[in-house]
């Protein structure tokens, strides 16, 4: 996905984003989507399930289309004359553990109409609580849905540290284990969000790559608002598309979602401010440092 130097930048091609689409705020498909179509992208955008808010912010109505249907144009996508144009698909959060079979399918077509494009899957099944607990916020059979069919196919695969942690059996409390597990994950990228920190009051972006592992290190916000890992999954994807080298991708992104952050909780919101901080998107201003990390004692 590196480019050499000098050479000309990749056209934006479409991206087809599959995950959940609430009525108000910028989380998943809603703020994703505008997003990548801020830096230039065109988006197909696949729902799989309809909400009136984050669901944090209080119960609410829940439509999931009926399995047969999702498939139905899951097909119909996967049989479009134009599939070849797209050069990505991200999945995020499932309404049920049947989509998974669906968006396999979806995978595997681009994959054929275009050898070259990349699968992003965000795996949306869970995070700790600020209570000190965790747990999945999805039902297992749908967590495994994720893990078994989803993960297997994708090139890069972004979970929290709970989500990770879920996936692989371990337990995570350092960057170490967090590289440790990516690793043992076993995609071509792994980029773990909310990862631990080496400085205090700290948090970090790890990736987990073919060319190594990498970094990007920001102050913690206190109480930011949700859709965080959405985000910096999509721009991330962004940025290795345009050629950006794996250090560079993550560390644009994370500036990006972090100044987003920052600017709405100094605004007071409780949504991401996509409309009023879009430069936030496209040219962040926030510093952001990345180091190498040595990983020879995490691949245990």
């Amino acid at each position: 996905m590196t480019q050499p130097p000098g050479a000309p930048v990749p056209q934006k091609k479409p991206i087809l984003v599959i995950t959940s689409q609430v009525v108000r705020g910028g989380i998943s498909g809603r703020g994703l989507t505008f997003a990548l179509e801020r830096i230039g992208h065109d988006v197909w955008f696949l729902p799989t399930i309809l909400l009136p808010w984050h669901p944090g912010q209080g119960s609410g109505t829940r439509i999931v289309p009926p399995s047969d249907a999702f498939a139905a144009i899951a097909r119909d996508l996967a049989a479009s004359p134009g599939l070849g144009e797209l050069g990505a698909v991200i999945s995020g959060y499932l309404g049920n553990a049947e989509q998974a079979e669906a968006i396999e399918g979806i995978v595997k077509a681009v994959r054929k109409a275009n050898p070259q494009a990349v699968y992003l899957c965000d795996p949306v099944i869970g995070d700790y609580s600020p209570a000190g607990g965790s747990g999945l916020y999805v039902p297992e059979a749908t967590a495994e849905a994720i893990r078994d069919r989803l993960i297997p196919l994708a090139d890069i695969v972004t979970p929290n540290c709970f989500e990770l942690g879920w996936l692989t059996g371990r337990e995570i409390e350092s960057e170490l284990q967090a590289l440790a597990a990516a690793r043992h994950l076993g995609n071509e990228r792994v980029l773990v969000t909310s990862s631990p920190a080496l400085r205090r009051n700290a948090i970090a972006n790890l990736l987990a790559g073919p060319r190594g592992a990498v970094a990007a290190e920001h102050a913690v916000i206190t109480d930011p608002p949700k859709g965080t890992g959405d985000l910096i999954a999509g721009l991330f994807l962004a940025n290795l598309l345009a050629g950006q080298d794996d250090e560079k991708a993550l560390k644009h992104a994370s500036a990006s979602v972090f100044e987003l952050v920052a600017r709405s909780v100094k605004k007071g919101a409780d949504e991401l401010l996509f409309a009023e901080e879009q430069q936030s998107v496209v040219r962040a201003m926030a510093l952001v440092t990345s180091r190498r990390v040595l990983e020879s004692r995490a691949r245990a």
